[in-house]
């Protein structure tokens, strides 16, 4: 009864009709504004694409129902060229929707929790789910691509099979693109070589980066940089070409060995060396902000005896990887006010100058 009752009413007025689906196509549009306004800052990204599309899926839904109703409903028409799209943007839409959904799902069931940075807790993606869930798109896209082809009409075998060989040679051209790039990712999760959260140092070309793994997409893996903490994005099959050290994945029990080298005049004995580095490390030892391992003593080793100083290598251990940089930089400056009270010339000695030729 209802049913028919909104079906006469849609038949006899169609400005109420196309009014239905305008205000349902705007709500698909903006639904991430409307998700924004009504939830907090802090939401965690995966929550919010999850609320998004179960708006537009409601939207998507009533617009169906709506088509239900005024085309398919008492005998009217449904093959017209504008539901034919409108059926095959639903069937992408859907879709779609039931991919994020299933993954989600699956995401949940073999992910691994954890505290993302700066978003809180979330699920990570797993060797397991990332590959349980491109089957499960794939098998969704295969199907959504058979009820696109009969909602089109190519209803004879040779019309659909051109349909399919046109998208397979699309994926065929551009797999170069894609392809090596998912393969990389689920290579990078099965090898387990860094995880969400690890701090990795990696060079490309001559910049030399520290940077903590953010998460690692389909395409992209992204990294939050600690010196100026931007977002940095690298393709899964470009981040396995570069020199990768996992710096939360210590080779001793010690934690990191980190190193710091300095030049000094020859004038300068080894004892007064030691004594300036010893003096600046237990300086280092009693600021909190630098995170050293005390129990374990400075290592202090002459590197090189060049034409004009002598290079000296300090060597210290920490287990705060995400301080490396911070660390480094406030030891130096301790190495710096004892060579100040000890007297001692750090910067690098000119013996000799070469003859300036006269014109």
């Amino acid at each position: 009864m209802l049913s028919q009752q909104i079906n006469t009413y849609l038949l006899a007025s169609s400005g109420v009709l196309y009014g239905l689906l305008l205000v349902n196509l705007i709500l698909i549009v903006i639904a991430p504004y409307i998700v924004d306004r009504i939830s907090n800052n802090d939401l965690p990204e995966g929550a919010r694409d999850f609320r998004i599309n179960v708006i537009r899926g409601l939207n998507v839904l009533i617009i169906g129902l709506l088509g239900h109703f005024r085309f398919y409903s008492e005998g009217q028409s449904g093959q017209g060229i504008g539901v034919k799209i409108l059926s095959i943007l639903i069937i992408i839409y859907l879709s779609y929707l039931s991919a994020h959904l299933i993954g989600r799902f699956v995401r949940l069931r073999f992910g691994r929790p954890m505290n993302s940075v700066g978003t809180g807790p979330r699920i990570a993606d797993t060797y397991a789910s990332r590959a349980l869930t491109i089957f499960i798109s794939v098998f969704i896209g295969i199907m959504a691509l058979i009820s696109i082809i009969r909602v089109a009409g190519f209803s004879s075998l040779l019309e659909a099979g051109g349909v399919i060989g046109f998208v397979g040679v699309f994926l065929a051209l551009t797999q170069g693109a894609w392809a090596p790039d998912i393969i990389s990712g689920l290579v990078i999760l099965n090898s387990k070589m860094f995880k969400e959260r690890d701090v990795i140092k990696i060079r490309d070309g001559s910049d030399e980066i520290h940077a903590i793994v953010y998460r690692t997409l389909a395409f992209h893996t992204e990294l939050l940089n600690l010196v100026d903490n931007h977002r940095i994005m690298i393709k899964n099959s470009k981040i396995r070409d570069l020199t990768l050290h996992n710096l939360s994945r210590f080779a001793s029990a010690r934690g990191l060995r980190e190193t710091m080298l300095f030049k000094i005049g020859y004038g300068v004995s080894s004892k007064q060396v030691r004594a300036m580095f010893e003096s600046a490390f237990q300086a280092a030892v009693e600021d909190a902000e630098i995170p050293l391992e005390e129990q374990y003593p400075l290592e202090i080793r002459l590197k090189d005896t060049g034409d004009h100083a002598i290079e000296w290598s300090v060597h210290y251990y920490t287990k705060d990887e995400s301080s490396l940089i911070k660390t480094k930089q406030l030891f130096r400056e301790k190495i710096l006010e004892a060579s100040l009270d000890a007297g001692i010339d750090l910067s690098t000695p000119i013996t000799h100058q070469g003859s300036i030729p006269i014109a």
